[in-house]
């Protein structure tokens, strides 16, 4: 009896990852260990089994194996149809997660789709499918976006004040407009130079009158806008109305009405009509 308890104590199984049986088309039962046989099928198809007190048997494609905590997820959707389309890339699936020290037993159902492949896993075979980029597109796109940011940095005045950028833009919403150091050139054919008055601009071609002529008008209903501007704002952040009104406008204040109401009261106290004995009948 005592042999017979050592051999039954021996047989039992130590605490290690369980070995599971690796099964699939064209490769025999083998046992393998769990961490191993996990690590090889993501992306394949399994079965796998809890162990109690919740017992279950999921069946779907194993979409990873973590090492670091210990779980495992499986998705048991429907597989999408072969040859994955756009319309069923974007198909949501029904996802598991196992820990690994719940798994009974695991099966090998299927191999994944890039197991196939004799190079290897490939970008061609990712679900949902993966696109080569189109390398001349993103370099037209970031050449359109650098000359934004550059006109937009040309646009800016070097050393000049708020009003002759608010100046410049009013211009360039209507013509052509540039920076020369700190003057104003407006379609290539005026410089208005600082302080930005209307006696400031000059052609750049002798005798072009009517261009002057235009840019003057625009110059000079520009500064009217600003002036307004700077009217109204300067309206609307003055503080100088009195908080005392009626002490402005010449009413008593409460001092003065109580001093005249005490003199009044005595007054009415010490005259001929104040009460007091009266004599004779």
């Amino acid at each position: 009896m005592a042999e017979n308890k050592r051999q039954s104590v021996g047989g039992k199984p130590q605490a290690q990852a369980p070995p599971v049986t690796a099964a699939g088309p064209g490769v025999n039962a083998a046992m393998v260990p769990l961490d191993v046989a996990l690590s090889g099928a993501i992306g394949a198809r399994v079965r796998i089994s809890t162990a109690p007190p919740t017992a279950s048997t999921l069946e779907g494609i194993l979409f990873t194996a973590d090492p670091i905590t210990n779980l495992v997820a499986i998705n048991t959707s429907t597989p999408p149809p072969t040859p994955i389309t756009a319309s069923t890339a974007g198909l949501s699936g029904d996802y598991h997660i196992i820990p690994v020290s719940r798994i009974q037993s695991f099966q090998l159902l299927s191999l994944a789709p890039s197991s196939t492949s004799s190079d290897g896993p490939s970008f061609t075979d990712g679900y949902p499918s993966l696109h080569a980029l189109d390398i001349r597109a993103l370099k037209t796109r970031e050449a359109s976006a650098v000359a934004k940011l550059q006109e937009r940095e040309a646009r800016r005045g070097k050393g000049v004040s708020r009003e002759a950028q608010d100046l410049f833009d009013a211009f360039s919403r209507t013509m052509p407009a540039r920076w020369d150091n700190t003057s104003i050139v407006v379609a290539d054919a005026v410089v208005i130079s600082n302080p930005y008055m209307v006696d400031n601009c000059r052609p750049l071609v002798a005798g072009d009158v009517a261009a002057l002529a235009r840019v003057r008008k625009v110059l000079e209903m520009e500064r009217k806008k600003i002036e307004l501007r700077n009217a109204s704002a300067a309206i609307g952040n003055s503080n100088n109305f009195p908080r005392n009104s009626g002490a402005a406008r010449g009413a008593p204040n409460k001092d003065a009405r109580n001093s005249v109401a005490g003199g009044n009261h005595t007054g009415a106290a010490a005259g001929p009509g104040a009460a007091g004995p009266r004599k004779g009948g």
